[in-house]
């Protein structure tokens, strides 16, 4: 998700009314403490109060190895505008694994709750911290002890990918574990990991148990998605949904991302490509290679209305409704 879950994504799914909150992308700290400017360059949702335009609440991710830098970094981002903190020890790119950071530190779960204990009682008792983990290094087993000492340095949440780093992204994924977790946890478990579609979702909600999940590729691949599960938990009223207007989706990203970043960005350009190479190698999107090299705004949304003009033709009326569980 790194470079596109930014502050008019967080914005555009703020407004589809489906998540209760979001996460930034890590901010890693590294030699040094980060400062309060860093945070109001990343985040400009601490401007207002820590929520997008669109009125969803963003909590601030940060990453590293270092008990008192990730502290005073908290505290800094707390400064800044933050209502809400949570340390990644989930990222499993070798970059961030090898400068002591995200997955690599679930190999000492005394390390685990060292950072975690630092941050939480760095803060105000107002302010959550939560944590973002996988099940393990190599083996999921380290989850059971690695959530112990989540929930003995205080964190007020604790969200599971369900792999272990080694595996990255690949399958299979252990839901089971998390509910285990979830059966002898004092602290709400956020289940996270391959929630592809509603089905997935039914499975992973009766492996686990849980009643908070996590989604971030899936989101994209399948827009209709986040809606179904917001339906089925009781966030959205039960209504049919319609196949996806990948036109009109996209301009209203891309209306966020002018706002943002201001009119012609290339950045606007280049975001609208990201999600639909998300959506074309995750979900059914069938039209990103003749998409990719579009050089400009209004010609990509041409070429894409009339793509998709072609293929939804003879389902125009065709509603997606959600599966019965």
């Amino acid at each position: 998700m790194d470079g596109i879950t930014d502050a008019p994504m967080r914005a555009f799914q703020g407004a589809q009314n489906t998540f209760t909150h979001s996460v930034t992308e890590f901010i890693r700290v590294s030699n040094h403490p980060l400062p309060i400017r860093v945070f109001v360059r990343d985040v400009p949702e601490l401007a207002t109060q820590a929520k997008t335009t669109t009125g969803l609440p963003v909590q601030i991710q940060i990453l590293g190895g270092d008990p008192d830098r990730m502290a005073i970094s908290a505290q800094n981002a707390v400064a800044a505008g933050a209502t809400a903190i949570d340390i990644n020890f989930g990222c499993p790119a070798p970059t961030v694994n090898r400068n002591d950071g995200g997955a690599s530190i679930l190999r000492c779960s005394q390390r685990v709750y060292e950072i975690t204990k630092a941050v939480r009682d760095a803060l105000p008792k107002s302010i959550p911290v939560s944590v973002k983990a996988r099940l393990g290094w190599d083996t999921i087993e380290p989850i059971y002890e690695n959530a112990e000492q989540i929930q003995r340095a205080g964190a007020s949440w604790l969200t599971i990918h369900a792999r272990t780093k080694t595996q990255g992204y690949n399958p299979p994924v252990y839901w089971k574990p998390i509910g285990e977790i979830r059966r002898n946890a004092s602290i709400p478990i956020v289940a996270n990991g391959d929630i592809w579609s509603i089905e997935d979702f039914y499975l992973c909600q009766d492996q686990t148990g849980c009643a908070h999940f996590m989604i971030g590729r899936a989101a994209l691949a399948n827009p209709n998605l986040p809606h179904q599960i917001a339906q089925s938990l009781g966030l959205q009223p039960t209504t049919p949904l319609l196949p996806v207007n990948w036109p009109e989706l996209l301009q209203k990203f891309h209306d966020h991302s002018t706002d943002f970043h201001g009119p012609n960005h290339p950045k606007s350009l280049n975001r609208l490509k990201q999600w639909l190479a998300i959506a074309a190698r995750f979900g059914d999107f069938p039209h990103f290679a003749n998409l990719k090299n579009i050089p400009n705004h209004p010609d990509f949304m041409t070429t894409l209305t009339t793509l998709c003009q072609i293929q939804t033709t003879w389902t125009s009326e065709k509603l997606v409704a959600i599966s019965p569980h």
